[in-house]
């Protein structure tokens, strides 16, 4: 498909990891900043806006989705680094800035390659693992807006918390880039650390089925996979969609699951640990979409 070009009902399964989903109603994929400005602020992209990177924490319902669906991965890709300041565009992989940072002997990145999606994405939800946040590291943003207008915005103007950020002002705004901070270091310390952290990734988590990452936040004080393992759910299999035997905060497909059996398989299990342990999981995965 050709980038900055609008379309009309376009299947969504190939722009999510999960592969299930109904249609777009238009979708859009952005290679050029100036041009989805120009696109918006002249109402040929209308709202409302759905903005999706690698939709790695993303569940699409089987209805689809109206308004404009806004494609970041494959077009803002821009990526770089200028006095000590790593650039990069919302397109942009996680796991493909932690190895540029790494690269140019910067330490504390190995932690985005553990995060399946884009920098966007991660932007959005404060994205992390193994002990760090995106947030932690960002020191700008490039946001844009339902009326096309582009600002640049502060770290603290957003209360960031815990797989999720909130701007101060309640605008809504949409992320296009970050500028970001890490700490000098050794080149093969840093790459050393990356190597290490998806070799425990990749022996963890089901990573050669379709799945969106961990499907649920951890509780205070409790681990998410811990409590669905307790509570005898690895495996347990609703329609096409299983709770994976490897990692019991992974919803996978498993090759024919529709949207409507994983959101019937998370309901379930939030329904069942809340029974036998009292704690009530919530989702880190966003739905999306309609019936």
């Amino acid at each position: 498909m050709e980038k900055n070009t609008l379309y009309k009902n376009i299947a969504l399964k190939k722009y999510n990891s999960w592969k299930v989903g109904g249609t777009a109603e238009k979708l859009y994929i952005c290679a050029d900043k100036e041009l989805l400005s120009e696109g918006i602020n002249h109402k040929r992209i209308t709202p409302p806006f759905t903005f999706i990177g690698l939709g790695s924490n993303l569940l699409i319902r089987d209805g689809g989705v109206k308004g404009t669906v806004i494609i970041m991965h494959g077009g803002l890709s821009k990526i770089n680094l200028e006095k000590d300041i790593f650039y990069a565009e919302a397109g942009v992989s996680c796991s493909k800035l932690s190895k540029f940072i790494a690269r140019n002997s910067f330490i504390h990145s190995a932690f985005l390659a553990g995060i399946p999606g884009t920098i966007g994405g991660a932007l959005a939800m404060n994205a992390g693992c193994y002990g760090s946040e995106t947030w932690d590291f960002v020191e700008n943003v490039l946001v844009i807006n339902d009326k096309g207008e582009q600002f640049k915005r502060t770290k603290n103007e957003y209360i960031t918390q815990y797989r999720k950020v909130i701007n101060k002002k309640k605008l809504d705004e949409y992320f296009l880039a970050t500028w970001m901070k890490f700490p000098k270091g050794i080149k093969e310390d840093a790459e050393k650390d990356i190597k290490l952290l998806l070799k425990e990734r990749k022996e963890a988590q089901p990573l050669n089925w379709p799945t969106a990452g961990s499907t649920f936040r951890n509780p205070p004080n409790h681990f998410a996979a811990k409590l669905i393992e307790e509570c005898g759910l690895k495996g347990f299999t609703i329609g096409g969609a299983q709770i994976s035997n490897k990692h019991a905060n992974f919803i996978i497909n498993l090759g024919d699951a529709s949207a409507s059996d994983i959101e019937k398989l998370i309901d379930y299990t939030i329904k069942k640990v809340l029974e036998i342990t009292n704690i009530c999981l919530e989702t880190e995965i966003k739905i999306i979409g309609e019936y």
